[in-house]
């Protein structure tokens, strides 16, 4: 007996459970790639009012394509105001403005903390990756950080080989110590699933599993060895509207 092929992919799962976290009315600080394709489809589907900035300066963007950086003329075109990278920074970002802010990374650790700058030694990098960009601040000062991310264990590793973003450091306490504004990283959506930090201990847990998925396969995914959340869930899968607007978002055709 053979299985009818899943009607969405793994990407588009995760996208649509990134954006069900967005509310409307908001305002979310968005990272370009795959945070930007879910804040964006949050706009489209059930947070019309939500308000997107981008560091580049631009508020209330509102792209009919996912950007290409944080640069693309798009954003400018279609945004309710373009202020300096100072203003963006100063004013509305590190006193705490900002509703939620959309990170990937390159690896994340048991503690959220993100790497985006180097694979290996920062002397000696096997990989030298893209970097910090607004990443750090974003993670220090927005209220809530959600961090979108492939989940394997290259990605997900015990300790990350540098801290670009701090989530929670070395477990409790860190983040009050550094004098970090925002609550650090409150979900973390992979194509696998779910993890959210437990609250005694900051580490990554599992409370979601998206559909066909097994925890065994999360697991093997993962460079520690992972716990999940009492009343493990399944996450919802993707309506016919998500993935309509999904698609004509990204230009996937069905």
């Amino acid at each position: 007996m053979t299985t009818a092929p899943s009607p969405y992919t793994s990407d588009e799962m995760m996208t649509v459970a990134a954006a069900r976290r967005l509310r409307d009315g908001g305002s979310c600080f968005v990272g370009i790639g795959l945070p930007s394709v879910a804040a964006n489809l949050a706009r489209r589907t059930h947070a019309p009012g939500l308000v997107l900035v981008y560091e580049s300066g631009t508020i209330g963007a509102k792209p009919d394509r996912p950007p290409l950086s944080i640069g693309d003329g798009v954003l400018a075109d279609t945004a309710d105001a373009v202020v300096s990278v100072p203003e963006i920074f100063n004013y509305w970002l590190q006193p705490g403005r900002i509703d939620v802010g959309f990170l990937g990374a390159a690896q994340i650790d048991r503690f959220a903390n993100i790497n985006t700058t180097v694979i290996g030694r920062y002397d000696d990098p096997k990989v030298r990756l893209p970097g910090a960009g607004g990443a750090p601040e974003i993670a220090a000062s927005c209220r809530e950080v959600t961090v979108v991310v492939r989940q394997s264990r290259r990605t997900f590793v015990d300790r990350v080989d540098f801290v670009t973003s701090v989530g929670f450091g070395s477990g409790p306490g860190d983040r009050e110590r550094l004098g970090l504004r925002g609550s650090g990283p409150r979900t973390v959506i992979t194509d696998l699933g779910i993890l959210e930090p437990d609250p005694k201990t900051c580490e990554l847990v599992l409370t979601h599993l998206h559909p066909g998925v097994t925890l065994d396969e999360a697991r093997a995914a993962t460079g520690w060895e992972l716990t999940t959340a009492p009343g493990l869930r399944e996450t919802a899968p993707p309506t016919p509207e998500e993935l309509a607007a999904l698609r004509e978002l990204t230009g996937r055709k069905p």
